[in-house]
């Protein structure tokens, strides 16, 4: 009799593989008060940076005899929406608004073409030295403004261009050239160099690449930037007081300095005046504060 042969045909389930072991999570112990010190914290300092602002905003509408008799610092006894009109009409703000905005728009503009054009060349073409320029024009910007006050003064009146707002703004452009640069210097650096040869063989010149290629990629840096020189631009006092003289070319902030008397000092009114003034630049932050927040935060990873 022949003997069977087993059966040594393949198992239709495949072997079963244990699975690896879980890895066990450990977790973090949490100390409440910790977090207590922090909330604590940090309500403390956003009480220390609002309480100024405040105290402005609610002087404002107190009466110049509710200072007088219970003291800046004491609870309002009063409200009163004069002090708005008198310094209206007192501080002339609105010629000083008018004035500020003159001042401001043009250099905003003129300071981010130029400086993007500048850190363009930089950033795209091998220009020997490129390195110590970019560092020589940021070196600028750490020259302290004091220093240079009473030379500028002097060449502005050398050049017949001193009491006016065109001065104002040729010194303020040149000073935020440096920084400007070099924030776009390193946007435009991180865009690929492909993109532009691509543009170029399809027959785009230096200026078109410029203004419909590489523009359009830096408009995060250039909303950031904007924001950043209307503030500064606009709330600017040195410069105007230094390089203006006539009164009804003065901007906001010399406007509101103007406020304050030799002996007799109206709060209120001051208080008034620098709620206004300050209107412009909270409207500019807020309504590019996605562009602002995105601008830096792309910024931080480049």
């Amino acid at each position: 009799m022949t003997a069977l042969a087993p059966d040594i045909r393949p198992s239709e389930h495949p072997p079963i593989v244990p699975a690896p072991p879980a890895r066990r999570t450990v977790r973090r112990r949490r100390h409440p008060w910790r977090t207590g010190m922090f909330h604590a914290s940090s309500s403390l300092i956003a009480l220390a940076w609002f309480a100024p602002i405040v105290i402005v905003v609610v002087t404002s509408f107190r009466t110049f005899d509710d200072i007088a008799a219970n003291g800046i610092g004491s609870l309002p006894h009063s409200f009163t929406l004069q002090t708005y009109s008198d310094a209206w009409t007192q501080g002339g703000l609105f010629q000083a608004l008018v004035n500020s905005m003159i001042v401001t728009i043009p250099t905003v503009f003129l300071t981010l073409l130029l400086s993007a054009a500048a850190a363009f060349g930089l950033s795209r073409y091998r220009i020997p030295f490129r390195r110590t320029i970019l560092l020589i024009m940021l070196a600028g910007n750490l020259l302290p403004v004091q220093m240079i006050l009473i030379p500028i003064a002097r060449v502005s009146q050398q050049l017949n261009v001193y009491d006016t707002l065109a001065a104002v703004i040729a010194v303020q452009t040149a000073f935020g050239l440096g920084f400007y640069t070099f924030v776009l210097y390193g946007f435009m650096r991180s865009i690929p160099g492909e993109l532009q040869d691509a543009a170029s063989i399809d027959g785009a010149g230096t200026v078109r690449i410029f203004f419909q290629m590489i523009l359009p990629l830096t408009r995060p840096a250039l909303a950031a930037l904007g924001a950043l020189s209307f503030t500064w631009i606009f709330n600017d006092l040195l410069w105007s007081i230094t390089l203006l003289q006539t009164t009804s070319k003065m901007p906001t902030t010399a406007a509101v300095l103007s406020l304050q008397g030799q002996y007799v000092s109206s709060w209120s009114v001051i208080a008034a005046a620098t709620v206004i003034a300050a209107i412009p630049s909270t409207l500019v932050f807020l309504f590019f504060q996605r562009s602002f927040i995105g601008g830096l935060a792309l910024g931080s990873v480049k």
